[in-house]
């Protein structure tokens, strides 16, 4: 499992597996948000399984699915809820990571300016800087 930190109660990872849940729960997250549609790829384990392996390892899960590039206000409100009203830490995850870093800041829920938001994604690994003008906007 390869979970990367991004802030102190929230970190990202390329998808994971429900046998994951427990290991996630020890690590100290309290909620888990996934942001793939259910049959993006063949084998993926659908929001059902997923939400039941969480809740049996004690965490909250919420499924926000975003594809294709697009980031719906409505998933990104939904993001930044997730995030602000969360009892401890958070782990989105997605295919890459890549989706759940950007809702998270598209979402900013910390309230940190551009280039502090590009900086904490690309010291996660991830490279933010075609979503700069969004973010000044």
């Amino acid at each position: 499992m390869d979970v990367r930190p991004v802030a102190p109660e929230f970190a990202v990872a390329p998808q994971i597996q429900p046998t994951d849940m427990t290991g996630l729960a020890a690590q100290g997250f309290t909620v888990v948000i996934c942001n793939r549609p259910d049959g993006e790829e063949k084998h993926q384990p659908d929001a059902a399984t997923m939400r039941a392996a969480a809740e049996a390892a004690g965490l909250a899960y919420h499924h926000i699915p975003v594809s294709g590039g697009n980031f719906p206000a409505s998933a990104v409100d939904a993001f930044r809820a997730v995030r602000t009203e969360a009892d401890g830490s958070v782990l989105a995850y997605c295919r890459t990571g890549t989706r759940s870093i950007t809702l998270d800041t598209l979402a900013n829920p910390d309230g940190l300016s551009t280039s502090d938001l590009l900086e904490q994604a690309q010291d996660a690994g991830y490279d933010l800087s075609s979503i700069a003008d969004r973010l000044e906007n």
